[in-house]
């Protein structure tokens, strides 16, 4: 018999040290593409993963300015909250198949699966970069409020679609083309090919985001728009701040009907 889908999840978010959860991430969505795990959910999520011991995690208003893109300290720090970030978004993907898949059938699976093992990818891309500069992940402090907007919809899998692939990932897409650009105004090639690599990852990212909350809102005999408004306003702490990448979110699914009537 082989073994459940929700408990190699399970497993892989239990798992803390960053390159063991990363084997452990794409090894589960091989086995899933393979067929080698069971589509049962005999496992429960934990409310919040297991974290490595480093990095520390601080409160945004506690966190340290980075300084000027051109220093050194400014680069590793722009590296490591990149890093950071793709690490929590392992997670993110790996709890949304896990927690909402038995509800939302396998092709939702193999998504977000799909999604953690590119966020797994990404992760090392970025640790690998660290590692260049002579950093590592864990040497500085990180970003601790990213697991808050997982936990707030951990009983809603439409809230959850709004504010992660929707919201935070959709975000990513908005300021992403500004950091390559600056990355590659600095000379630095390599930088530039993973930013625009996490960057064409993301659009597909939201994309499935956008087109599981459709399905969501269609079962709920919702406008999607409004759905979506609603969610947000209720369920996300910050505010939709412009400029906003709308080619790429147009790629996404995710049209200006959508966001601009929440905008600040």
């Amino acid at each position: 018999m082989p073994r459940s889908v929700a408990s190699a999840i399970q497993g892989a978010l239990l798992t803390a040290e960053p390159r063991a959860k990363c084997f452990a991430t794409r090894a589960l969505a091989r086995d899933w593409r393979r067929g080698a795990l069971a589509f049962e959910f005999d496992a429960v999520m934990p409310d919040v993963p297991a974290r490595p011991c480093r990095p520390e995690l601080l409160a945004p208003s506690q966190m340290p300015k980075r300084g000027k893109f051109g220093s050194e300290r400014a680069r590793i720090a722009l590296w490591h909250s990149l890093a950071h970030i793709e690490f929590v978004a392992i997670d993110l993907a790996l709890d949304m198949a896990g927690r909402f898949g038995a509800e939302m059938g396998e092709e939702f699976v193999s998504d977000f699966l799909g999604v953690a093992a590119d966020e797994a990818m990404h992760f090392a891309l970025l640790a690998r970069k660290l590692e260049s500069l002579g950093s590592h992940y864990g040497a500085l402090p990180a970003h601790g409020g990213l697991w808050e907007a997982a936990y707030g919809t951990r009983h809603d899998v439409a809230a959850r679609l709004a504010v992660v692939p929707m919201v935070l990932e959709a975000r990513g897409l908005d300021v992403t083309p500004a950091t390559l650009a600056r990355v590659r105004a600095a000379g630095d090639a390599g930088g530039a090919k993973i930013l625009a690599r996490i960057l064409d990852d993301e659009i597909r990212h939201v994309a499935y985001g956008t087109k599981h909350f459709l399905r969501c809102a269609e079962m709920a005999q919702a406008n999607p728009e409004t759905l979506w408004q609603g969610l947000v306003k209720r369920h996300f702490g910050g505010s939709l701040k412009p400029p906003f990448n709308d080619s790429a979110r147009l790629a996404a699914g995710l049209s200006r009907e959508f966001y601009a009537a929440v905008a600040s």
